[in-house]
């Protein structure tokens, strides 16, 4: 073989290494730019999940606070209609019976309605992190799509 064949050989070998170097390059950009994208959407699908997360929770918090104010206002009325019934009491059996009624249903309302607070509460918390476990499921599969 001559020397101008072996240049040519070489020439033409080096030609092919620059040219699979150059293809693995820009295949490489053209990964990462797509990695790029894909966390920068994924980014902002997690902002807003924790947008609406944060808006669930903000309406089960006013829904509550409304709920509470009814709650006080009603155990008030009733609490008033109670003081001016037992000070109607013509003896202290009367007085006795009047106040162990007013104390019965006063402690049964607030047990009811603390166990409808306890259930409004937990579906708050429920609903308000099914936005964020989502997006965790997601973390979970991209996580798993990038494994070998």
């Amino acid at each position: 073989m001559t020397a101008a064949k072996k240049s040519a050989k070489t020439t033409q070998k080096a030609e092919e290494i620059f040219s699979d170097a150059q293809k693995t390059l820009e295949t490489g950009i053209e990964k990462f730019g797509k990695g790029f994208e894909e966390a920068a959407a994924f980014g902002q699908e997690t902002m807003d999940a924790m947008m609406q997360s944060s808006e669930i929770a903000a309406k089960a918090a006013e829904e509550m606070n409304a709920d509470i104010a009814a709650f006080s206002k009603k155990s008030f009325d009733e609490t008033v209609a109670a003081a001016k019934d037992i000070a109607t009491a013509k003896s202290p059996t009367e007085l006795f019976e009047k106040q162990t009624a007013f104390a019965t249903s006063a402690f049964e309302g607030f047990v009811a309605q603390a166990t409808k607070w306890n259930e409004a509460m937990v579906a708050a918390a429920k609903d308000s992190m099914e936005p964020v476990g989502k997006r965790v499921n997601a973390a979970s599969d991209m996580m798993k799509s990038y494994t070998v």
